[in-house]
């Protein structure tokens, strides 16, 4: 779900033209697309990042970011309080931003999707999953959107999968490298629950500038082609800067 001009309470229709969307920008994405174009992956305090969500709407809008989404850990609200601030900036500085560089004219402001990361059960063991483009206000989501961590049957990821899919979402196995199997495995078991994308360019060894691992790369976006899944980026910043994870 985006924040303009889609509202929280959308039709179906509009729900699936949302992610028929954003699974389109997926397709763009490769490792030059993050941080400067777009960036799928970021917290704000709303969860266990540092930045509020208006300094994260800021330094959105001077990085030119095109497309991103707050993926903060079981919650939306850091999602809804930065959605009303883009409209209330859109509101106050309605002169079109120019761009700066080789590439005069004008630009939109960026594009603002729903997100959030929940943990889950993966082939026993414990990862993440980020959801994007789905309706916050879907009863599927709601074990998910409470502060907390789901537990039960809710945390298993072929239902965190089923359920962010109910509510027109996007299911994608975030930094398959980081956890306590190898992503072969994974991806694989994501991939037999219906999953949708994996994090292909993502930053596991924390440079000072922000670029997708070279060691984990080229792994990464094979596993994805092999199981025919999108490619999604993101800095997963935690701290106060956009384009870097801490």
């Amino acid at each position: 779900m985006v924040t303009s001009p889609v509202q929280i309470g959308v039709s179906a229709r509009a729900l699936q033209r949302d992610a028929l969307e954003l699974r389109g920008i997926f397709e763009t994405v490769d490792e030059t697309s993050c941080p400067g174009r777009l960036n799928f992956h970021m917290h704000t305090h709303h969860s266990d990042g540092q930045l509020s969500a208006e300094n994260l709407i800021e330094q959105a809008i001077r990085l030119g970011l095109r497309e991103f989404a707050i993926t903060d850990h079981h919650t939306v609200s850091g999602f809804r309080k930065a959605k009303q601030y883009l409209e209330d900036w859109q509101w106050k500085n309605p002169a079109p931003i120019q761009r700066r560089g080789r590439h005069k004219g004008t630009r939109r402001l960026p594009r603002l999707w729903t997100g959030v990361e929940i943990t889950s059960l993966l082939a026993d063991v414990e990862v993440h999953i980020l959801g994007y483009a789905f309706k916050p206000g879907h009863a599927a989501m709601q074990p998910y959107l409470n502060h907390c961590s789901p537990r039960g049957h809710d945390q298993q990821a072929a239902q965190v999968i089923a359920s962010i899919q109910a509510a027109g979402g996007i299911a994608v196995l975030a930094h398959p490298c980081r956890y306590r199997r190898s992503p072969e495995e994974l991806v694989a078991a994501a991939a037999d629950h219906g999953i949708d994308g994996i994090e292909v360019y993502y930053a596991y060894d924390n440079p000072k500038e922000w670029r997708p691992c070279p060691k984990k790369t080229p792994t990464m976006r094979q596993l994805a082609e092999d199981f025919d899944l999108l490619k999604t980026c993101g800095t997963d910043t935690h701290g106060p800067n956009l384009t870097r994870r801490i």
